[in-house]
């Protein structure tokens, strides 16, 4: 069968087009002109170009495939102009599920996100069914993915049409180029820029077992209902505790008060508006931060079985690859 994939060049796109070679699919990409295409360089895979927010681009690109892996989207707490961000996660998730209904595709396998989904608390994660709280939408990322999925639900829903929704918490490993807000952090601290940290934490999981569970989805899953992929639950203390046991690197002790913190990320973030640059934090993501982003996979390990990797060995190959591919020595 042909899988058509959007998001490929990406940190989860480029390793669900691997594990669909490794289980024999035939693969057709859409890339944009100007995307970064090294995480796709030397596969045997068909590329066409096109971008989400162009329907016609992305109709053409799915056409004659029998199934859509949606895993592109804009995975950023810095955006300009704003707007972006929800044409491209909100609208471009629309013209994918209404190109792959128009053009009589089997199915649809949506990446979304735990951004997506309700806050549980340290105590008692997060579930699929953990209410959203419209508060806690802090960013116009957390707003774009919980938008975006909600379309994907009413495709499934009320139109009938094979959609399977995965929401990836946050994933580590192999081929994050980019890198995604987790791989900065574990960059910033092997190269010792991160000095202090916050009292926060987050559920950190394999990328390669994120990739698998894409295709474990759509052979056990349920349309039209979310499957958290997620693996242990971390304290940033904890966090940054495994990095140093991994590397020899100390881990920081000073822990920065939210009080201190929100300030100073009001402060990053003027800076980088006047003077060009991405900032270390937003004021979004200290907000963020304040919650324990903390999420429970049980249903994904009973109803897909999906894989558990241990979070410190997920962590070591993220460390190895960031290391052996030289990105551990950039600026």
């Amino acid at each position: 069968m042909k899988a058509f994939v959007t998001g490929a060049t990406g940190f989860i796109g480029a390793n669900v087009v691997r594990v669909l070679l490794e289980r024999g699919f035939s693969v057709r990409v859409l890339v944009r002109r100007s995307s970064d295409r090294r995480n796709i360089e030397g596969l045997p895979i068909e590329v066409v170009e096109g971008d989400l927010r162009d329907f016609t681009s992305v109709k053409r690109g799915m056409a004659g495939c029998g199934v859509v892996f949606h895993v592109g989207a804009l995975y950023s707490f810095w955006v300009r102009p704003r707007r972006l961000v929800y044409e491209v996660n909100v609208d471009g998730t629309r013209h994918v599920l209404r190109a792959a209904a128009e053009s009589g595709v089997e199915a649809v396998v949506y990446t979304s996100s735990v951004a997506a989904l309700g806050l549980g608390t340290r105590e008692r994660p997060a579930t699929e069914e953990t209410p959203v709280d419209p508060r806690h939408i802090v960013s116009d990322y957390k707003r774009s993915k919980y938008l975006a999925q909600q379309v994907a639900i009413e495709f499934a829903r009320r139109k009938g049409f094979p959609v399977y929704i995965v929401n990836p918490s946050y994933p580590v490993g192999p081929h994050d180029i980019k890198p995604t807000p987790t791989g900065q952090l574990i960059l910033d601290f092997l190269r010792r820029k991160v000095p202090a940290y916050m009292d926060t934490g987050m559920n950190v999981v394999a990328v390669e077992d994120v990739a698998l569970g894409h295709l474990l989805v759509l052979e056990r899953g349920k349309p039209g209902e979310p499957y958290i992929l997620g693996g242990d639950n971390l304290t940033m203390r904890e966090f940054l505790g495994v990095l140093a046991e991994l590397t020899g690197i100390p881990a920081p002790r000073v822990r920065i008060p939210y009080a201190v913190a929100l300030p100073m990320a009001y402060l990053n973030a003027w800076y980088c508006r006047v003077f060009g640059g991405m900032p270390r934090m937003t004021p979004d993501t200290v907000r963020m931060a304040r919650h324990y982003m903390f999420y429970d996979p049980r249903k994904a390990v009973e109803e897909l079985g999906f894989p558990r990797t241990p979070a410190r060995e997920a962590l070591g190959r993220a460390v190895k690859w960031f290391r052996e591919t030289g990105m551990a020595k950039g600026g």
